[in-house]
């Protein structure tokens, strides 16, 4: 999340880029790069846009202009009087902040409208905080894990923790992040507009907070990026209390710890609390729909995660039921009754009592109050905002609406904070007129259990159908981390990693990986996607030993092709990504 803000930032602080931007290509005078720091953060005062950037510019210390000043010295608006706004962006959660800072990079006047807080759920209510509690909640795992730290020959006493601790240290977290993106706003120069925002045209949107006379307003914009996110699914028949009975967005606040919680749902969210709460104490009670845990994950990956990240701990689990009555309770004086239905029959199989019940089933589109119909657009069924592979907002005939996008968890081509930042990316290339079509093929997702578990591209099953559509050879390359030096240095070499390819092409399909530091090994494989790069390429990557990242080393040259291949040199250039289909997250 933070990465795309800080390479951006570091981008435009050193002048290192050198741009063309459209739609019309303006150029401005060429000036000398002036920064000042100003909270920490790097204020670029001139940013030359389109004009090359000389990394080796002179810097010297700016005096701190009002943020009207800065914002004309930044940008000025393409289409002169015409427009408030080159761009206005509504929503400013990881999508719309990372379009803002590309956009600015590109030489747009900017603004967002942010209805909620800077950030949206990733900073606030998601990605953020949630890590901060893994991060806690998985060191009281290692320091009550005496057995494991024994085999290294480190003896520990008692350990304990301070719940309230905790939670304010993902509160704080969450604070401090969100502050962070805001100066970096109002360090480029992007106007901040605080409201709710509603469609009158194509190219205006009004902006208000209900009750409050004092802000809002109307503003027009060459071009408008809808980045609205999402909020929990809630299914029918689930009341909500917030304290017995509650989303991922009161559970991060960590109020207070059951002795036995159940989780409605076993993807991303619910397997990362399920971590959380084990390793503080609490005893867990899966309860999924399908026949099996951790549905949209490889099997293979889901077999040996469910090993891992289950067995062995406090958790039991309810497959093939939905809960279809939940009744709350009172916090150590009255139980929250569950009802189990069949997901197949739809007939009643069993009741449960537990402390607290966590609905972790997904989330849903926040696409309400947008007045689409001003734009003659509308939601599909499920309240996603229909767009094409340019982002372009799609109108009911499922023509384009001009100068209208959509990014993010609001269109639900796959639900993930960076998806969100690489949408909004795409979506100012194609409204700078250079067309740009993004491959969801090369995002990566990973889950930040103890150990991790991330993921690229395609799973097994989804190949294997692929290959006899398409008619070629599946192959499948497999490593274990026990056979990692690094790995077995941290006494931690459970894990395995996987990779799909053709046999004819080379071309990577997918990579699976659940291990120590799983999250962070992806970004090989889901470059090398991005960049058309096959196997016979990435096998002659160096990596330095004794790192994690020769498991991918291994998985990478234990992979064998078909047909012998015209030399090493003519398959160093990589080819061309093929736009794929997008998917949905799991």
């Amino acid at each position: 999340m933070a990465a795309s803000m800080a390479a951006t930032q570091q981008r435009l602080a050193l002048g290192a880029k050198q741009a063309t931007c459209g739609p019309a290509a303006w150029v401005r005078p060429a000036k000398t790069t002036v920064s000042a720091k100003r909270n920490g953060a790097v204020i670029p005062d001139v940013i030359l846009g389109c004009v090359p950037m000389l990394a080796g510019s002179r810097r010297v210390t700016a005096s701190r202009a009002p943020q009207q000043a800065r914002s004309a010295v930044l940008a000025q608006a393409a289409s002169g009087d015409k427009f408030d706004y080159d761009l206005v962006i509504i929503g400013c959660g990881v999508g719309g902040h990372g379009a803002a800072l590309h956009a600015v990079e590109c030489g747009l006047k900017v603004a967002v409208i942010e209805g909620h807080d800077i950030g949206g759920t990733c900073v606030n209510r998601g990605c953020v905080p949630s890590k901060a509690l893994l991060a806690a909640s998985g060191r009281v795992r290692e320091m009550r894990d005496k057995t494991h730290l024994a085999a290294m020959g480190v003896q520990v006493g008692a350990v304990s923790f301070d719940r309230q601790g905790i939670a304010s240290h993902a509160k704080d977290l969450a604070t401090t992040i969100q502050g962070n993106l805001r100066r970096s706003l109002e360090a480029l120069g992007v106007d901040i507009l605080i409201g709710q925002a509603k469609f009158v045209g194509n190219q205006r949107v009004r902006y208000g907070l209900p009750g409050r006379v004092d802000v809002g307003g109307e503003v027009t914009a060459r071009d408008v990026i809808i980045a609205t996110g999402s909020v929990p699914f809630v299914p029918p028949g689930i009341p909500i209390d917030g304290k017995t009975v509650f989303t991922s967005d009161h559970a991060l606040k960590l109020e207070w710890l059951p002795n036995w919680i159940a989780i409605i749902g076993s993807g991303y969210i619910g397997l990362e609390f399920s971590d959380v709460y084990t390793a503080l104490g609490t005893e867990v009670t899966f309860i999924e729909a399908v026949d099996n845990l951790m549905p949209g994950f490889d099997r293979e990956i889901a077999r040996l995660a469910q090993r891992l990240l289950i067995q062995g701990r406090p958790i039991d689990y309810h497959t093939g039921v939905i809960a279809s009555k939940v009744t709350p309770g009172v916090p150590g004086v009255k139980p929250v009754v569950i009802e189990l239905t069949d997901f197949k029959t739809k007939e009643k199989v069993d009741e449960i009592e537990v402390d607290a019940c966590l609905v972790a089933t997904g989330r849903a589109p926040y696409t309400n109050g947008l007045n689409l119909g001003a734009i003659s657009a509308a939601t599909d069924r499920r309240g996603f905002v229909p767009v094409n592979e340019k982002m372009q907002v799609l109108d009911t005939l499922g023509n384009v609406v001009p100068h209208v996008y959509c990014i993010g968890d609001a269109n639900g081509k796959y639900m993930l904070a960076h998806a969100a930042s690489a949408q909004g990316i795409s979506a100012v290339e194609n409204i700078c007129n250079r067309p740009h079509v993004l491959n969801h093929l090369s995002i990566p997702a990973a889950c930040f259990t103890h150990p991790e578990v991330s993921f690229v591209g395609v799973t097994q099953e989804k190949a294997e159908e692929m290959a006899k559509e398409q008619g070629f050879k599946l192959g499948v390359s497999k490593t274990s981390f026990k056979g990692n030096s690094k790995a077995l240095a941290e006494k931690e070499g459970d894990g395995m990693a996987k990779m799909l390819y053709r046999k004819d092409t080379g071309e990577i399909l997918g990579v699976h990986i659940i291990g120590l530091h799983a999250a962070d090994l992806i970004h090989e494989a889901s470059n090398a996607i991005a960049t058309g790069q096959r196997v016979q390429d990435i096998k002659f990557n160096v990596h330095a030993h004794p790192t994690l990242s020769e498991v991918l080393d291994e998985l990478f040259k234990g992979a064998h092709l078909d047909a012998p291949q015209n030399g090493h040199a003519a398959s160093t250039v990589p080819v061309a990504a093929k736009p794929q289909p997008a998917v949905a997250a799991a």
